[in-house]
């Protein structure tokens, strides 16, 4: 499966501006986590080419974190 990524530079990506001095965390917060859910969610609802991926990591994503409830 091609992502079609392969050509870009990490330098080049345009991740979210932070300060500097803050460094980035290795995990996810708990709010990130439920988003990231949320957004897998409704892309294997969409029933596309990636849809069994996108189910496959909802499952294994909602296995690790607390509900929101």
């Amino acid at each position: 499966m091609s992502d079609d990524y392969e050509h870009d530079e990490l330098d080049d990506i345009g991740f979210a501006p932070v300060e500097h001095t803050v460094e980035r965390l290795a995990l996810l917060t708990l709010e990130e986590a439920h988003g990231l859910l949320r957004l897998l969610r409704a892309v294997a609802r969409q029933d596309g080419p990636v849809s069994p991926e996108a189910d496959r990591l909802v499952r294994e994503l909602a296995a690790r974190i607390p509900s929101e409830n």
